[in-house]
């Protein structure tokens, strides 16, 4: 059984959609994508290792997390597989099982959203990657230097709140990433940081045989828009759309349009 904490909305028997959080943030970031997607889809969103209720969690390497949410998945498919079980007893009509789960990630997410697909594509039928860096910042070490100084600052309110503004997190959603801020440790965070920057696209993302849809806004780093037309370029199949006068927060900053443009995507795809 996974270490992680997570939630889950939606018919048991509907098709999974699993949503992966950024960096510093914690399955509350899908609040309005949850709200909306419940009606139609099993909604799965977990709090990725030593964020928020998953704070215990070792962080380890990405690798190891994206081992975490394959046996994630393959906890709820097994619940799927026992609800469809108990409804065809029940006389219930059913259909013929889950179809393959959609996997949505922003950011450092949108990195194992990515890793996850393409390690196992069985389990995934569908990607939704936001926002991934792709290719490398520059000047790694320095980033990673200026958050370790920074860490201590995270807990801070008037820190945080520079923070959310940031990353387009409403005053709603604040005490959510307050509180995320401060169950992150330092160690974590630089790790995080480290793993981020170091991500590479795997070369397995070029035969990944599901469907996938890519998003970026044009006012993000250089670097992060061209890895994600990179992404592209490798999985032609694939759909891009960089979307204008967004920031580094697409699913918070235009969370309407962005809740609008995966449910359609997502019918279409289905």
């Amino acid at each position: 059984m996974t270490a992680l904490w997570w939630t889950e909305s939606g018919p048991s028997d509907a098709p999974v959609v699993l949503l992966l959080h950024g960096g510093g943030m914690g399955a509350w970031m899908w609040r309005d994508q949850v709200a909306a997607l419940r009606e139609r889809y099993r909604v799965i969103t977990p709090d990725l290792p030593g964020h928020d209720h998953s704070a215990e969690v070792p962080f380890g390497s990405p690798g190891e997390i994206v081992a975490e949410l394959a046996g994630l998945l393959g906890e709820v498919s097994q619940g799927s597989a026992a609800s469809t079980e108990a409804s065809t007893e029940a006389g219930t009509e059913t259909g013929t099982g889950t179809p393959g789960t959609t996997v949505v990630g922003f950011s450092f997410g949108a990195q194992l959203a990515l890793a996850l697909a393409a390690a196992h594509p069985g389990l995934v039928a569908r990607a939704v990657v936001v926002s991934a860096l792709a290719e490398p910042m520059p000047l790694p070490g320095l980033s990673a230097g200026l958050v370790r100084a920074a860490a201590p600052l995270g807990g801070q309110r008037w820190f945080a709140r520079l923070q959310a503004r940031a990353l387009y997190v409403d005053d709603e959603m604040f005490d959510d990433y307050l509180r995320t801020a401060r169950s992150l440790s330092a160690a974590d965070l630089v790790a995080m940081t480290s793993a981020n920057a170091a991500f590479r696209i795997p070369e397995a993302w070029a035969r990944f045989p599901g469907e996938a849809l890519l998003l970026a806004g044009a006012a993000e780093p250089r670097a992060l828009v061209h890895g994600m037309r990179e992404l592209h370029r490798r999985l032609p199949t694939s759909e891009l759309e960089v979307v204008p006068g967004t920031g580094h927060g697409l699913p918070l900053q235009r969370a309407d349009w962005f809740t609008q443009r995966l449910l359609g995507w997502l019918g279409q795809a289905g």
